[in-house]
Formats: structure tokens, C-alpha cells, sequence
């Protein structure tokens, strides 16, 4: 299905940016890149892998000759694209919800750009200026975001535990072995298939 691999859902997202608001867009972008605490609210969506905006200038799509013709762009373009577990509706609610103050100060500066509030009208932007993945390749399409991370909590308590047992009499082992079990029973969840309708 287009879009989707396992649980994961791929967005690609390209509209018009007007050429003399890059450059405050640019500053915006690299005042976020490095206080980190203005990531936070983006960080704590544990639910999407990764979120990227891009500026496209209108002077650095490719030419590949031949015959395609050369094009005079009015507009520079702001792709984004991201990953995330859930459905699309999902995703631009909790955008909307939790981000709509830094979305307006991105997205504000494309053109005819309704505000990320109400969510109605963004979600219809985002839907009119989206495109489809065709191709889609995920490491595993069967565990969301919240999965990796559970397994990595459970590799590490695991590798600790591992340390400790070596010489444990099998009475002591078997209450350590129960209280791990206690300590990362959270993360003992199960990957598969998505819930159907996502």
C-alpha cells in the first residue's frame, strides 16, 4: 500500500515557499537545530521516527538537458517528510495540537498556508500538498518507534542482569530472574501486524 510499510507510515509534504521568506526561514531552522530544549515538544511525540523540512531554492532543481525544458520557478519549494506510527489522521491531530505554534512559524511562510489551527482546514493543506511514496523501505516495518525503544531497555537490563548471575545459587538466580522479569515486564510487548484500518 502506498505510504504505509508494517506499522509505519511515510509523509512527503511539498509546497511553495515565497523566495525572500527562505531566509527567515533559514534562521528559524538553525536557531532550532541548536537549542535543543525547543525540540522537546517534536522529541516527546514518541510515536514518530523522525520529522525533516528542507528548502528547495527555485534556481537548484536539476536540469538534466535534453529535452526537458528549463523552468523559470516563482516559488522556492519547503519539502517535508517524516515517518511515524499511526494513522494520518493521528499524526496531523497531535501536529496540530502539540506544534501548531512552531508549524505556523514554518509553514506560515508558504503560500496560502490556513494555520495549523483549526485542524480541518490544515489537514485539507496537507492533503492538497502531499505526495505518495512509491517506494518504502523500513528496517522493521513490524515495530513502532515505542518497540525499539522497549527492546533496547530490555537488552540492557538483560546485559546487566547477565553480569551479575554467573555464580548465583539457582534459589538466588531464580528470585533475580523474577524480579528482571518484574522490572521489564512493560517492555515485553508484541511486534506484528498493524490493528486494521491504520
Amino acid at each position: 500500500m502506498t505510504n504505509i510499510n508494517g506499522k509505519a507510515y511515510a509523509i512527503n509534504v511539498i509546497t511553495p515557499l515565497k523566495p525572500w521568506r527562505q531566509w527567515s526561514l533559514r534562521l528559524f531552522f538553525f536557531v532550532l537545530g541548536h537549542l535543543k530544549p525547543l525540540q522537546n515538544d517534536l522529541i516527546n511525540l514518541s510515536f514518530i521516527h523522525f520529522a525533516r523540512w528542507v528548502i528547495i531554492p527555485r534556481k537548484n532543481f536539476p536540469y538534466l538537458g535534453g529535452q526537458q525544458e528549463r523552468e523559470e520557478l516563482r516559488y522556492d519549494y519547503l519539502l517535508f517528510f517524516s515517518n511515524f506510527n499511526g494513522t494520518w489522521n493521528q499524526y496531523i491531530d497531535a501536529f496540530s495540537a502539540v506544534l501548531s505554534k512552531g508549524l505556523n512559524k514554518i509553514w506560515g511562510k508558504t503560500v496560502k498556508f490556513p494555520g495549523a489551527v483549526p485542524v480541518t482546514s490544515f489537514k485539507r493543506q496537507i492533503a492538497l500538498c502531499q505526495f505518495d511514496t512509491d517506494y518504502y523501505f523500513t528496517a522493521y516495518p513490524y515495530a513502532t518507534t515505542n518497540d525499539v525503544k522497549a527492546a533496547h531497555r530490555v537488552e540492557s537490563a538483560v546485559s546487566a542482569f547477565a553480569a551479575t548471575c554467573s555464580a548465583m545459587p539457582p534459589d538466588q538466580f531464580a528470585r533475580a530472574y523474577q524480579k528482571l522479569l518484574v522490572a521489564t515486564q512493560a517492555d515485553l510487548g508484541e511486534t506484528g501486524e498493524p490493528p486494521v484500518g491504520t
